[in-house]
């Protein structure tokens, strides 16, 4: 892991006096995940930032606390400290039920959520960690109720959140206290991730 200084100052007068509103205005630091898609958006953060929200805020029969709770589950399977307190406080916030994502993150198996939703996590759990699928993976999600447009849905969440966590890791992005995770996580709900 390393973190590239460039994170921290390789921005424009107007970026930088963006995030300086944005520190004064929400007494929070922008995220790291926030300063990327602003260095160079032309070559990454702009395309992100659109791919992102179309998986996370587009049409979609997942609710929003779905979609948030299988980008914090890819993320734990990733491993990704930064990735999972973002997307954990952002799900309880959606979800109004921070219990329930918790319980969701500590054991899959018995938690609270309908067989679809964990078939779900199920599959994309299986696909981030082992990078493919067999058609019985398909078959068992589809059997639990799950629709093929819902599996495209997750798809999306899936690969917007393995390449966010992983770049989270390659570059060091700093960890949030809870109280930033958690106003991250009000902007995330109020405004997407445009």
């Amino acid at each position: 892991m390393m973190r590239l200084d460039i994170l921290n100052g390789g921005y424009g007068p107007g970026t930088k006096l963006l995030f300086a509103l944005i520190r004064l205005f929400s007494g929070h630091p922008v995220p790291d995940a926030a300063k990327l898609t602003f260095y160079r958006p032309d070559f990454y953060g702009a395309r992100a930032k659109e791919f992102t929200h179309e998986a996370m805020r587009g049409p979609s029969s997942w609710s929003i606390g779905d979609r948030e709770l299988m980008a914090a589950y890819v993320s734990k399977v990733n491993e990704s400290a930064f990735c999972v307190g973002a997307h954990t406080a952002t799900a309880s916030q959606a979800y109004q039920d921070g219990p329930r994502v918790a319980a969701v993150l500590a054991d899959l198996e018995s938690a609270p959520v309908e067989e679809p939703l964990r078939a779900t996590l199920r599959m994309l759990g299986k696909l981030t960690a082992e990078g493919e699928l067999k058609a019985e993976d398909m078959r068992a999600v589809l059997s639990a109720g799950v629709s093929p447009q819902q599996v495209v849905d997750a798809l999306a969440v899936c690969a917007a959140f393995n390449t966010t966590s992983r770049l989270a890791d390659a570059f060091g992005f700093e960890l949030l206290s809870p109280e930033g995770y958690d106003a991250g996580a009000k902007y995330l709900l109020k405004r997407g991730y445009r």
